[in-house]
């Protein structure tokens, strides 16, 4: 009975397994067709549009990436699609195709790179730009050891754009000079500064306000304390002859209280000091400032004119102390 079921099982055994292989064999034939009339490739979408085949998914994205370096070739920070592929795995004609060249410049038009430069800035105002950190550490270096003993106030400030058009670089002999010429420029501007300075802190005070600036120049027709025929009293401040329309300065800061006409005065602009101390520009054709307003010393508040009673353009200028007027040239035009 044993044996009568071995031989049983080994002649099933035989048939499954001649079966098996003949299975195998026909799906390796499947196979087989289906290879050489199809093959497996990936089709690309992008938001839902198809946009082609290619064989190789994962180098997609770097193709892309390296057809951006190649035609731009510098100042690129990073390189990120906004929209990632879609992948799908499919068995297609042998006669189709890949287009990764299409793709890639499709995919391009999703892709958000982004630059990134360095301005070479005083006080940080930028004057010029170069591609990479090392560029501008060595210009700025360069500069400093020329111009040792300046004040400069240099900086590098790391610059990002999405806008290819914003990076602006130059080479560092192109950047080197023309930020020379801004160190020179801004050199002499710091001693004008300086000169300025020492120059209205020679200037004279009256009740600790400083007058920084005579209001015009020109000619001394008439002086503080004379009498005239023009006048029913003694000269209450000091006359200075100069074209009509030249410009008159604030002697110090302050406040206008008045700028309006006042009869023998024509048209008079009175400013506050503060302290006490009030200055008065008289006979002016023109005022540029209203009551009210603050003005810094040296500011232009009016224009040499001849109205009122006078008998030619002129400024006529008063220093007023606690209400009481005094000599200008206690103070100016010595």
């Amino acid at each position: 009975m044993d044996f009568i079921l071995y031989k049983k099982l080994k002649y099933y055994t035989k048939e499954i397994l001649k079966y098996f292989n003949i299975t195998i064999l026909a799906f390796g034939l499947i196979i087989g067709i289906v290879l050489i009339k199809f093959k497996p490739m990936y089709k690309v979408s992008i938001s839902g549009a198809e946009l082609g085949y290619i064989q190789d998914k994962e180098a997609l994205e770097e193709k892309v990436k390296m057809s951006i370096l190649e035609e731009e070739d510098k100042n690129i920070d990073s390189i990120e699609l906004q929209v990632n592929p879609e992948y799908e795995l499919k068995f297609v004609d042998r006669t189709i195709e890949t287009k990764e060249e299409q793709i890639v410049e499709t995919a391009k038009q999703d892709v958000v790179v982004t630059y990134k430069y360095y301005d070479i800035a005083i006080s940080n105002q930028a004057i010029n730009s170069v591609n990479t950190i090392e560029e501008a550490e060595e210009l700025v270096g360069e500069i400093k050891e020329e111009n040792q003993g300046q004040e400069l106030n240099l900086s590098i400030i790391e610059k990002y754009t999405q806008k290819a058009d914003e990076v602006n670089t130059s080479n560092i002999e192109v950047a080197k000079t023309s930020i020379q010429e801004k160190v020179t420029q801004k050199i002499e501007e710091v001693k004008k500064q300086k000169a300025e300075e020492e120059r209205i802190n020679k200037m004279p005070q009256v009740n600790g306000i400083r007058l920084a600036y005579v209001p015009v120049s020109g000619t001394i027709t008439s002086r503080y304390g004379v009498s005239s025929s023009i006048r029913s009293s003694s000269h209450t401040g000091l006359d200075i002859a100069a074209p009509t329309g030249t410009a008159i300065k604030a002697v110090a800061s302050g406040t206008v209280t008045s700028a309006q006409k006042s009869g023998a005065y024509g048209n008079l602009v009175k400013i506050s000091h503060g302290n006490g101390i009030e200055t008065w520009y008289a006979h002016t054709s023109k005022m540029y400032v209203s009551a009210g307003q603050k003005v810094e010393a040296g500011k232009v508040i009016a224009a040499v004119g001849s109205t009122g009673n006078s008998t030619g353009p002129h400024l006529h200028l008063e220093i007023r102390v606690n209400g009481q007027h005094v000599n200008p040239q206690r103070y100016l035009y010595k």
